[in-house]
């Protein structure tokens, strides 16, 4: 089979993600901590030896990086157009049935709030989104002049994340709310100050965070319009 030049080589990087463990551990990466081998064996129902099995192929093929601490090693996802390619792949997938009160529960959570990767996703994520649409923040593509005064009072480098060299401001379709949540730099540079204030934090189910009782009246602050003066940059 003869290939058009400058194809691009899909079929190697596909076969790495569809195996199920290591679509498993993927997943498990995409609240973007790293992790350790022996918490990834444990989240994809594997062996110790059959897990480092996996992320040695996975290392391979560049889709994660490893992070040395002392004797201890762990993973995380290679980049965010990694975590972009898992996303998009979880919009056009089916669901796993639930089986259990747990999983329930744990399900309900994740479609609540949820880190992907590195920004806010779930209802939270596409709730915020929509304030800073309706409120004349952002106009799809980018941020206004008062969105940017909004953010930057909530302690947000927006000219940092215009700096960098990703995205700035992608809409990125929510694979459990089929509608979007805003994604790129400034979703994660958005997402970064949220955790810094106490706004949101880390739950115990992996990806999935919880709003805090200090976020609900800050946002709520925030999107009142008075915000801009009552709400003092992160130092």
């Amino acid at each position: 089979m003869e290939h058009i030049a400058r194809d691009a080589d899909i079929a190697p990087v596909a076969a790495l993600i569809a195996d199920p463990t290591r679509a498993a551990m993927l997943t498990a990466l995409l609240g973007g901590r790293a992790l350790a081998a022996g918490e990834l064996a444990r989240m994809s129902g594997v062996s110790a030896a059959t897990a480092s099995a996996h992320l040695a192929k996975l290392l391979d093929g560049r889709l994660v990086d490893v992070v040395r601490q002392g004797r201890h090693r762990y993973y995380r996802l290679a980049g965010h157009e990694i975590a972009e390619v898992l996303e998009v792949l979880a919009g056009i997938s089916a669901r796993p049935p639930v089986r259990s009160l747990r999983q329930s529960r744990q399900a309900r959570m994740l479609e609540e709030a949820r880190t992907c990767y590195d920004h806010l996703a779930g209802r939270a994520g596409v709730g915020l989104l929509d304030r800073l649409r309706e409120g004349g923040y952002y106009d799809g593509q980018d941020v206004t002049e008062a969105g940017e005064r909004l953010l930057s009072r909530l302690g947000v480098d927006v000219a940092g994340a215009r700096r960098s060299r990703r995205r700035f401001a992608p809409e990125c379709l929510d694979w459990t709310e089929r509608r979007a949540h805003l994604g790129g730099a400034l979703g994660a540079a958005i997402t970064e100050v949220l955790f810094e204030r106490g706004w949101y934090r880390r739950g115990s189910v992996p990806r999935a965070v919880l709003l805090t009782d200090e976020g609900r009246e800050g946002l709520a602050e925030l999107f009142s319009g008075k915000g801009l003066t009552s709400v003092t940059p992160v130092t």
